[in-house]
């Protein structure tokens, strides 16, 4: 599965083409649909540190996904999420996609927005990992399996 070329801006109001603005060669990417998600995004953060400080060229990225609205509805969000998120450099890694929901999930084959996906990618949207949902300890040994793979 290819990762689609996307526009997103982050928290911190930068434009950005997804996926070749990810900063690193291979980036850990949350997918979410709903705002409830948080607490499944929430579930894998202590891991996703832990392989970013692990693995020296990895980035993480959160990419709330919202069907595309107008500018008022956008700022609204986007400020919302600002204000609640202090940190800088979460601030950079959170990078709102307003798009075509079904036809973005349609492009990586995720069949619904019931749980968040996690995506492995590189900067050339090609992809080395994929899971869906809470965080358990079977798909933190297979991410941590792949990552060892990718950074021989």
């Amino acid at each position: 599965m290819t990762f689609p070329t996307v526009n997103g801006s982050n928290l911190l109001r930068q434009k950005l083409t997804l996926p070749q603005d990810f900063q690193c060669r291979y980036n850990l990417v949350f997918v979410a649909f709903q705002q409830w998600q948080q607490r499944e995004v929430d579930s894998w953060m202590a891991l996703a540190s832990e392989l970013e400080e692990s693995f020296d060229g990895l980035a993480v990225y959160e990419l709330p996904t919202i069907q595309s609205k107008n500018f008022f509805y956008k700022t609204l969000i986007n400020e919302g999420m600002r204000a609640g998120i202090p940190n800088p450099k979460s601030r950079e890694h959170t990078i709102t996609l307003y798009l075509d929901k079904a036809d973005f999930r349609n492009a990586l084959d995720m069949t619904d927005e019931a749980h968040i996906y996690i995506l492995v990618i590189d900067r050339q949207g090609n992809e080395y990992f994929r899971t869906r949902g809470t965080f358990n300890a079977g798909n933190e040994a297979v991410l941590r399996q792949i990552l060892g793979q990718l950074f021989q």
